[in-house]
């Protein structure tokens, strides 16, 4: 997907390497990892099998390698360019197209009913913070319990527990942003309330271990992403809104 090289980027707000959300998880893993080593190399060592000690222990710390990996909070390269609609997750585009987003958010039904959907899958090994598409105010956070089928399905837009974000521009545009639960995540985390300014790009929120992000764009938008691009959340444009 082409990102406008032309346009000066916009710094990114300073954050630590692992979203803070992740730090007690991270935390747990190191600990349980060092005590499962530490028992494992001792009583595998008794016995003559040293080796099958060093197995676990090195599984183990790999494992909680990948739990620090998980939570990484890296910069992004934030386009400036207006109108842009800015990928809010790392991962996989598994759908484009028109839908109508979840009723709880509020959106105008004339509006409602002509919006494009873009839908980016997560798997574990992709960024799961999450990043505001464009610059505006909090209008609606709104969080609604359900299932947790897998995030790449269809149905997962209906049926699955979910926290939607509508941010209003200074245009007026409404741009929604819906954090979609999956097979394993079971923590969907929002950072900001009603009323807040956002700007393009900015960190609002994390889900963890697998999920999904669906974009809710209004009609007339050029749609710039297609069903299987890997987008970078806060740096790929996935659309283009015909005034920002």
């Amino acid at each position: 997907m082409p990102s406008p090289a032309e346009d000066p980027l916009i710094p990114d707000e300073p954050s630590p390497a692992i979203a803070p959300e992740g730090r007690p998880i991270v935390a747990g893993f190191v600990a349980g990892a060092a005590l499962l080593s530490y028992i494992a190399i001792l009583g595998t060592y008794r016995v003559g099998l040293e080796w099958v000690g060093y197995v676990v222990a090195g599984v183990a710390l790999v494992v909680a390698g990948w739990c620090a990996w998980f939570f990484r909070d890296p910069t992004r390269r934030i386009p400036s360019t207006p109108g842009a609609v800015i990928c809010p997750a790392d991962g996989r585009v598994v759908m484009v197209g028109p839908a109508q987003p979840p009723e709880e958010l509020g959106i105008d039904p004339a509006v409602a009913s002509g919006m494009i959907r873009i839908a980016v899958f997560m798997n574990v090994f992709n960024v799961h913070v999450n990043r505001s598409p464009v610059a505006g105010v909090v209008r609606k956070v709104c969080y609604r319990e359900g299932k947790f089928l897998n995030a790449s399905l269809d149905k997962a837009s209906v049926d699955n527990e979910r926290l939607g974000l509508v941010v209003r521009m200074d245009s007026g545009t409404e741009v929604a942003s819906v954090q979609i639960a999956g097979l394993v995540a079971r923590r969907i985390v929002c950072r900001v309330e009603e009323g807040a300014r956002l700007g393009p790009g900015q960190r609002y929120g994390l889900i963890r271990f697998g999920s999904r992000v669906d974009v809710y764009v209004p009609a007339g938008t050029r749609v710039l992403a297609k069903v299987g691009d890997k987008p970078v959340a806060g740096e790929t444009v996935l659309a283009m809104l015909d005034a920002g």
